[in-house]
């Protein structure tokens, strides 16, 4: 049985990763922390303030609860970083870095998320590879793909288990995005449902891969869980589910919502993020190794995502 020590926990990711980890290993296994006070990762099971840049407090935690697993989840998204590329770089890395020298010095496995944004403009568009050429444009892709090798080195230097997941947008019905370039494919939903109409920031053509939060949650836990004899790659495996344009998904969700509709004001920003991104990626190697298959396809996340909100906003009664 694992015990999980989760850094970054009040994220899009940690806020639902930390629940359904205490909901298969236990949740008096799994201690949340994050750099300010989380009261609803608190009342089920043991949380504690953390930075993460003070490797003396992360190592003192882990010691103090026996763990012999982190999960680093700390990162400044896409858009938000490219507005302060410094202390992108300062917190990605340093928390990263921090997390594996405690995983070195206590002897635990370590899962760090990396993203499609470890891909650049030279990288295929259409079926990218697990293995080719990265050259990200954003700060955040250099952090990303900076820990995988770092990730890597800490496997082949020191013998830590380190595994990782290269995700894409992640569509949740739960958590609010914070600043990522994919935001808009939560945003629309909640727009669609309170105004019947969205004014979307990210290109009407262009593809990116997504992710339903179910299915991004259960391939952490698959992943860790896979025999590391199988383990061909470590950091970081292409992980996919749907690809769509905002168009596409505006369409989807007017076979629900028929009066919506969607204009464009678009962010240079996240315009010029959006297009150095692969169209879809090939995960065919998360499907071999450790036997990677998705649940959820566009049709059936943006009628849960819509009976999900409407319940959340009140709107169904």
């Amino acid at each position: 049985m694992k015990k999980i020590l989760v850094v970054g926990a009040g994220g899009q990711i940690g806020s639902e990763l930390v629940p359904y980890l205490r909901s298969v290993y236990g949740s008096h296994n799994v201690v949340a922390t994050d750099v300010r006070e989380c009261k609803n990762l608190a009342e089920d099971g043991p949380f504690e303030v953390l930075d993460a840049l003070n490797p003396t407090t992360m190592a003192s935690v882990v010691a103090r609860h026996n763990l012999d697993t982190i999960f680093n989840l700390v990162a400044l998204l896409s858009a938000v970083g490219e507005r302060n590329p410094q202390m992108a770089w300062g917190l990605n890395m340093g928390a990263l870095l921090n997390a594996l020298e405690v995983a070195r010095q206590h002897s635990c496995a370590v899962f760090t998320p990396s993203s499609i944004g470890a891909f650049g403009p030279t990288s295929p568009k259409d079926g990218t590879p697990q293995d080719t050429i990265m050259q990200p444009t954003t700060i955040y892709g250099i952090c990303k793909v900076t820990g995988e090798l770092l990730s890597n080195y800490y496997t082949q230097k020191y013998g830590i288990d380190t595994r990782s997941l290269r995700f894409p947008g992640i569509i949740s019905n739960k958590t609010l995005p914070g600043g990522g370039t994919t935001d808009y494919a939560v945003e629309i939903f909640y727009e669609a449902i309170r105004n019947g109409k969205y004014t979307c920031a990210v290109p009407s053509d262009v593809y990116m891969d997504m992710i339903y939060m179910p299915d991004a949650l259960r391939a952490i836990v698959e992943l860790m869980e896979a025999d590391p004899a199988k383990l061909v790659h470590r950091n970081s495996f292409n992980v996919a589910s749907m690809s769509f344009t905002p168009e596409i998904i505006a369409a989807e969700i007017r076979k629900h919502i028929p009066e919506f509709t969607m204009d464009y004001d678009i962010d240079p920003v996240k315009d010029q993020i959006s297009r150095s991104w692969p169209n879809y990626l090939d995960d065919s190697c998360a499907r071999e190794e450790w036997g990677w298959k998705p649940k959820w396809d566009l049709e059936l996340t943006v009628a849960d995502m819509l009976e999900a909100i409407r319940y959340k906003l009140g709107h169904n009664r």
